[in-house]
């Protein structure tokens, strides 16, 4: 029932794997660096930036499964209790790390997004990821942490950290060409998985707040906030659908049918970095040049 990454069938864009950041050359440590993520695009952005020197694994790395519906296990217990950082998303996205580093007797190096970022609202969007422009400050409390933790190393994380904030340029031109070209266009999501970066793209969200929120909880949406959603793609008020690919249910399937149905433009988006990209900014630049493509259209 859970849609895969790209199932809608929208192409990737060209090229994409060149945007990932080879790291820079280091003799391979006899001890890498133990790095745990909650996800796997903070698993990423960690590779990226240790490169040889370190040894990361991601907690939640299926895009077939909504991460939503995860639960922890003891393989990932054995992990944090011998990791040396772990990266945390934070806003209770991901609150089986808290859960997991309490219980682990170790005491890990912990960088939080939510905290590097200072988002505290109690009800603020947890897709943290999405909120490309200021990624780079998550990127920047990882090199610092792996320095804390491998001193020695100090070099080559400072050059793969500006490798890293450079290879986002592309990224953040589509987002700038599409705030520049489409200043406040409507868009719809089913959930608000992309909220930062339809933001940081100065587009405007039409569809219910409550609709989108029910979605996120896995509940139903009340029959008003579903009413408004179906007016919102049946009457094409929004040019584009931005569709959760991993929260799926009869719900959403019906909205999507209906967008189809209607002619609005659908793009597949996910809080699981899909396999055939080889680095998060990949996959970013693939989701906002689908945005970009979809309002041209």
């Amino acid at each position: 029932m859970i849609l895969a990454a790209g199932a809608l069938g929208v192409a990737t864009v060209a090229g994409l794997s060149a945007c990932g950041v080879k790291p820079a050359a280091s003799g391979a440590t006899s001890q890498r660096v133990s790095i745990v993520a909650g996800e796997n695009f903070w698993g990423d952005i960690a590779r990226q930036i240790g490169g040889n020197r370190v040894e990361v694994t991601s907690i939640i790395s299926d895009p077939n499964t909504d991460p939503h519906l995860y639960e922890s296990s003891a393989a990932n217990a054995a992990a944090v209790a011998g990791a040396k950082i772990v990266i945390a998303n934070g806003l209770g996205y991901d609150d089986f790390l808290d859960r997991l580093v309490a219980g682990s007797g170790s005491h890990p190096d912990v960088v939080s997004a939510q905290k590097v970022l200072g988002v505290t609202a109690p009800d603020a969007n947890p897709h943290l990821w999405y909120d490309v422009p200021r990624t780079n400050l998550v990127a920047s409390a990882i090199e610092q942490a792996l320095v804390r933790a491998d001193p020695a190393g100090a070099h080559t994380y400072e050059a793969n950290l500006s490798a890293f904030d450079t290879s986002l340029a592309p990224v953040l031109s589509v987002i700038s060409q599409i705030k520049a070209r489409y200043p406040g266009a409507l868009v719809a999501y089913t959930e608000r998985v992309p909220g930062y970066l339809v933001s940081a793209a100065g587009l405007t969200v039409v569809s219910p707040p409550g609709f989108a929120r029910a979605i996120e909880d896995g509940t139903d949406p009340s029959p008003a906030d579903t009413r408004a959603m179906d007016s919102v793609i049946t009457s094409r008020r929004a040019r584009v659908l931005l569709y959760n690919t991993q929260a799926v249910s009869p719900v959403t399937r019906r909205v999507l049918a209906e967008a189809r149905a209607a002619g609005v433009p659908v793009v597949g988006v996910s809080e699981t970095m899909p396999p055939q990209f080889s680095s998060y900014q990949a996959w970013q630049l693939d989701q906002a040049s689908q945005i970009l493509k979809a309002l041209g259209g």
